[in-house]
């Protein structure tokens, strides 16, 4: 692997899980198993600033103490979102991570006097540039990873959205 100082940039997520407040525990639960995510970021449903996050371990907190089963993530969530700049050495995010106890650091937005999320970083990125034989078993990482057109991402939700009703 290349010896050169990998930036957060290079290595992000660009897209963030979200939820709202109102959004049940037990659906956090499911979407964080399903797709393998470390933590979502809780958003205001009126006009989408975030407030919180709910992460693996908010929801064991919430089972411990509730089992979980009727609680909504505005119960549940971690105010305020733990954020990293896009720019700064992946060290110093792991550092970062160690820090605040986190395992998710987010690259945050700003527009229209809304903040949102727009990236995001974990411990499972970190992981796999550790694990990584060489760069080509990261193509799918960091801002210049291949994504989505925003059609194909709706078409996707949408057809999810319709197999989720139907097995209902």
């Amino acid at each position: 692997m290349s010896s050169q100082v990998k930036l957060v940039r290079d290595l992000m997520t660009v897209g963030v899980p979200t939820c709202t407040t109102e959004t049940p525990v037990v659906d956090l639960a499911r979407m964080l198993l399903e797709q393998g995510w470390e933590a979502v970021v809780v958003l205001d449903g009126m006009e989408g600033h975030a407030l919180g996050v709910i992460s693996q371990d908010e929801l064991i907190h919430a089972y411990i103490h509730s089992e979980g089963r009727n609680q909504i993530a505005g119960e549940i969530m971690r105010d305020g979102v733990p954020q990293v700049p896009p720019d700064i050495p992946l060290v110093a995010a792991a550092q970062l991570m160690q820090d605040l106890k986190v395992r998710t650091l987010f690259l945050m937005h700003h527009a229209g006097g809304i903040e949102y999320p727009a990236a995001m970083i974990s411990y499972k990125h970190l992981l796999r540039q550790l694990a990584a034989d060489n760069e080509a078993e990261l193509r799918d990482l960091g801002i210049r990873a291949e994504r989505q057109t925003p059609l194909e991402m709706f078409i996707q939700r949408r057809d999810a959205a319709r197999d989720k009703n139907r097995n209902y």
